[in-house]
């Protein structure tokens, strides 16, 4: 579907629409190829995407952070569809040894030079702590606060 109108771009074009270059994308799609087959080998049913769009849509992911249901609804997917092919793609692809980053020893020296770097920041929510409150209040009122005696309106 949507590789289908990027495939023709040159390779500058290219990169600024995916992230990555025309041959790295190519060799990221013939891994996902054989691990599609593998998958699928005896039988199975196949999926709404061709391999090639399922990268894109990763990259899409990674590149322009949008959330899966717009991502889904630029491809004719639901929402956990669209979170699962993320993630097998994402798994085929570090599994495959060709794209998975050095450690962070080797991420900070100068002397290395990397085409690509993916950074996943995601929030999450933290649960506030049910034992030893006092230790981590700041003292400061919000929103749910009783209203002091001065604030209150009287009738």
């Amino acid at each position: 579907m949507k590789y289908f109108f990027i495939k023709d771009f040159k390779s500058s074009s290219f990169r600024s629409v995916t992230g990555v270059s025309p041959t790295t994308f190519h060799s990221m799609v013939s891994e996902v190829k054989s691990a599609y087959a593998e998958v699928h080998k005896k039988r199975g049913r196949h999926r709404k995407l061709s391999c090639e769009d399922m990268v894109l849509m990763m990259l899409e992911y990674y590149k322009e952070y949008r959330t899966l249901e717009c991502i889904g609804a630029s491809y004719g997917l639901k929402k956990s569809n669209v979170g699962k092919t993320i993630k097998w793609v994402e798994e085929v692809l570090v599994m495959s040894g060709l794209f998975r980053l050095p450690g962070k020893k080797k991420l900070v020296q100068p002397s290395v030079e990397y085409d690509v770097i993916v950074v996943d920041t995601t929030e999450s929510p933290i649960q506030r702590p049910k034992i030893n409150q006092r230790y981590y209040y700041s003292g400061k009122k919000t929103a749910y606060c009783k209203i002091s005696g001065s604030n209150r309106q009287t009738k």
